[in-house]
Order: structure tokens, then C-alpha cells, then sequence
């Protein structure tokens, strides 16, 4: 079966086109500035990357190009669209509605609008995909929504609920969600079948890291805790994302700023993170540089984010009663070396040994990162979200 992925967003959309049997990637790109002047990039497998530029008023034009580019005579990777068989949409946040991934309808499409208040940039860019993908290929061909949220959706109450009036949670559903479950769900039990271990028996946790980034603890093959919050802005310290802080914190800084509440929380979301510390940049390969020349906000950046991360590994451990497995995925977690390092230095006292002339020049591929000796194996699995969303997608049209 040949799945069409696609991860929608305000003015991009991300594809893949996967063949489920031998879950070889046919074809990839991204559709960009959508809304403003429109750029496609295609790439088929081991051919060359291919730049259109042309006008996307909407996101339905660029569905549109990207299926034009698909069944190209000269470099396309399918004779016809009918080979497509089946669409998987990455969906944001799903509330406590979905548990699982499920077959999209109009029921499903109304469920997921009645949750973008939850999720107001991502929910509604999601299903303009939805909808681009049913007006090109027809309502006929199956679509399934995949959820960051569902995979959450096992924590217990203890984990999930917020100290506020409970009120709150029976009105307007204000509790913890969590986010990149998809990613957290293929991490966890790539980790184990590396391993050659039972899913359902170990105790895994994940380090989703890159600009947005989150920690997951998998007991017995289930989410029990996550550090996303209602929002991805609860957690640790991000790129521009500040993570945890004092409620007070908001007040006092419009106060002190002369800000509306919108404008502290553009602050919170955009401004803050190891940008705002570091006041130089988001990305972490910036900070690397600048810290060894000497920048100490840039290292100071860096050791409050790798702080944060080691802490809420530490509480895992806690939560799960011990661990099994600790892995490293996304951008940062595949590529940072030092990233890793400083993190699993904390962990030394538990006996935690990284074989640091490895981790030190390996990136992105699937590897242990720990000596034999070592109480806990730390493992680095890159994240394969776009075949988490086919695999789904498969097993439910199926």
C-alpha cells in the first residue's frame, strides 16, 4: 500500500509518499509559503531535489502540485493517483476525545475543530490539509488523523491534573496533554526492539529535543507522564519557548513591561528559551560556537537547558520506580553531542558511563551511546514520525 503522509501547517505542508510493505520513502519535500508566493520542494527517491516556485494562494493548490510532481512522466514515482491508497494526517491535539488514531469523517473533522481552542495555530492548519486532500483526491480515498496527543491519553490523574479548581478541568478541559507522542511512541519501542526486549515490560524514557522538545516516561509500553503541559509551552526550557515558570512571573512582567497578556505570552513563546538567554539565537549549533569562544550567556544557555532536561529524567526514574532504557532523538538529541554528554553526567552517580569517544562522533543513526559496564544503556534513535503516521494509517484502513 502506497500512504501519502502529510504534516499541515498555517502556510507550509510536509509530505511523504511511503510504500507500507517495504517502508521505503518513494518520494518527500515540502510545500512552503503558502499564502504568500509558494515554493515547492520535491524529491524522489535517489534522484535530485527538485525547487518550483509558484504561486499557493491556498493550501489546496499545493496539495495540488505536490500530486502533479508525484505522477511527473519524467520523475515522478507513481504512473497514476490512484495508486495512492490511503492519507495520514499528523493532527496536533485531540483532547481527550482521541486515544488512538482513528479514520477521519466529518464527526472526527468536528471533534478536532471543537479542540483548536487548545491548539489555535496548529488544529486549524491541520485540517486545512484535511481538506485540501479531500477536495484534490476525492472523499472516497481513507484518511486517518494521527494525534501528538493520543499517545498521553494513558496518563493517571495524578500526572494530568493541574492543583487548580477542578471546575476548570469539568468546563473547559484545562489539564495536562502532552505533545510529539507520535515521535515519543516510535522512539520508545524502537529502543526496546534494538534492545530485543518486551516493550510491555521496560521502562523507557525519551528525550525528544530540538527546537521544541519534550521528556516522556513509557512504562510497560504506556505514557504515564509527559512534560508538555495543556500547551507545548510547559516543560523544559526550549528554543524560544521559556518552559516551566512561576504563574507570577506573567503578572509581574506586564506589569514591569507595560504588556497585555498576549504580549507576555509572545514573550513566553518566542522570545524566551535559550534565545532569550543566550540573546544571540535558538539554534544550539550558534550557542556551541559562541560558548566556545568564550560567551558565557551562551553557555549558561546551554547548561540551564541540559539542567532542566537532566531534572526531568530524574523524576521519571522516580515515577516509574527505576529505568531501563534513556534515548536521545530530534534534531538536538541526534546531533548535539554535548548535549548528551552534559545531560548523562548527572546520571554518573547511578552509574551511567557514556563511551564519550563514540557519542563525541556519531549523529542521527541508531546507537548505543553507553559502555557495557554501564547500570543504563543510553541509546540514540532517530525519530521516524512520517513512518509512525504511514504504519497507523495502514493498520487502520486495513
Amino acid at each position: 500500500m502506497n500512504v501519502l503522509v502529510i504534516n499541515c501547517g498555517s502556510s507550509s505542508l510536509k509530505y511523504q509518499v511511503i510504500n507500507s510493505e517495504s517502508e521505503e520513502v518513494l518520494a518527500k519535500g515540502i510545500c512552503e509559503r503558502i499564502g504568500i508566493d509558494g515554493r515547492l520542494v520535491y524529491q524522489p527517491a535517489g534522484g535530485e531535489k527538485e525547487i518550483t516556485e509558484a504561486a499557493m494562494p491556498t493550501h489546496t493548490e499545493a496539495v495540488r502540485m505536490v500530486l502533479d510532481a508525484l505522477v511527473n512522466p519524467n520523475t515522478g514515482v507513481l504512473k497514476s493517483l490512484d495508486e495512492i491508497e490511503a492519507v495520514g494526517h499528523r493532527l496536533v491535539h485531540g483532547g481527550e476525545k482521541f486515544a488512538s488514531s482513528t479514520i477521519i469523517d466529518e464527526e472526527v473533522i468536528k471533534a478536532v475543530e471543537e479542540c483548536s481552542e487548545l491548539a489555535p495555530l496548529h488544529n486549524p492548519a491541520n485540517l486545512i490539509g484535511v481538506r485540501a486532500c479531500q477536495e484534490v483526491l476525492g472523499k472516497d480515498i481513507p484518511m486517518v488523523g494521527v494525534f501528538d496527543t493520543a499517545f498521553h491519553q494513558t496518563m493517571p490523574e495524578e500526572a494530568y491534573m493541574y492543583g487548580i479548581p477542578y471546575k476548570y478541568y469539568e468546563d473547559y478541559k484545562i489539564r495536562k496533554y502532552g505533545f510529539h507522542g507520535t515521535s515519543h511512541s516510535y522512539v520508545s519501542k524502537r529502543a526496546c526492539e534494538m534492545l530485543g526486549k518486551n516493550y510491555e515490560d521496560m521502562k523507557v524514557i525519551v528525550c525528544h529535543l530540538g527546537g521544541g522538545a519534550s521528556i516522556c516516561a513509557v512504562k510497560n509500553g504506556k505514557s504515564i507522564d509527559t512534560s508538555m503541559g495543556l500547551s507545548p509551552l510547559e516543560g523544559l526550557t526550549m528554543g524560544t519557548r521559556s518552559g516551566d515558570i512561576d504563574p507570577s512571573a506573567v503578572e509581574y512582567i506586564a506589569k514591569k513591561e507595560n504588556l497585555d497578556f498576549e504580549g507576555v505570552m509572545n514573550i513566553l513563546n518566542k522570545e524566551s528559551g535559550v534565545y532569550g538567554l543566550s540573546g544571540l539565537s535558538s539554534d544550539f549549533r550558534d550557542l556551541e560556537t559562541a560558548a566556545e569562544e568564550g560567551d558565557k550567556k551562551s553557555k549558561m544557555a546551554r547548561d540551564v537547558f541540559c539542567y532542566r532536561v537532566a531534572k526531568y529524567i530524574g523524576s521519571y526514574i522516580t515515577a516509574m520506580g527505576g529505568v531501563d532504557v534513556i534515548c536521545f532523538t530530534a534534531g538536538v538529541g541526534e546531533n548535539d553531542w554535548g548535549i548528551r554528554q552534559d545531560v548523562c553526567e548527572y546520571f554518573e552517580y547511578m552509574g551511567i558511563k557514556m563511551d564519550k569517544e563514540l557519542n563525541r562522533k556519531v549523529r542521527a543513526i541508531e546507537v548505543t551511546l553507553t559502555t557495557e559496564d554501564s547500570t543504563v544503556p543510553v541509546l540514540m534513535v532517530p525519530t521516524n514520525e512520517e513512518l509512525a503516521i504511514c504504519r497507523e494509517t495502514v493498520a487502520l484502513v486495513k
